[in-house]
């Protein structure tokens, strides 16, 4: 099973300086909550977003075209194949989390779709790419609760692929 989780504005979206726009501990707890234990799979600049540490509890797989990159307690990949493969391979469910090019290059391979919908504009440098929305289905949505940590409305949408 391979998914793909993110968070976006109204714009669509999701970064700005390799770094989330917005504080929202609802979606942090969100995101973790949908990857923890799973492998998560990400490209080389949201890995140097996190400061080059791995997400605790989960396989953490960089993919890059640096075939002289290194990080420490992270596997790293070069190609799409090698991360389908190792995908297919795995017993684990596997979650792309970004960023924007990685979600794009995965985007026919994708089952599951886990999306924060965050009611605000904000300001970056990194959208979620275009995206064939025909091949998916909603199939939840959670209303997220606002309150003094968490000021903007949002929601949680769930999508899978039309079989």
């Amino acid at each position: 099973m391979l998914g793909a989780i993110w968070a976006q504005d109204k714009n669509g979206l999701i970064g700005k300086n390799d770094q989330l726009p917005w504080h929202l501990p609802n979606d942090l707890k969100h995101f973790k909550a949908n990857t923890l234990n799973k492998n998560v799979v990400m490209g080389r600049k949201t890995f140097e977003g996190f400061g080059k540490r791995p997400l605790p509890n989960r396989v953490n797989i960089v993919l890059t075209r640096d075939t002289d990159y290194l990080a420490g307690n992270v596997i790293v990949l070069h190609t799409l194949e090698e991360v389908l493969e190792f995908a297919r391979a795995s017993d684990k469910e596997t979650m792309i989390i970004g960023g924007s090019q990685i979600y794009q290059a995965f985007e026919p391979f994708l089952d599951e779709l886990y999306v924060t919908y965050i009611d605000g504009v904000f300001e970056g440098d990194a959208h979620f790419p275009e995206f064939d929305w025909t091949k998916f289905e909603k199939v939840s949505t959670e209303q997220g609760n606002v309150d003094e940590k968490n000021k903007y409305p949002h929601e949680f949408v769930r999508y899978t692929k039309i079989k």
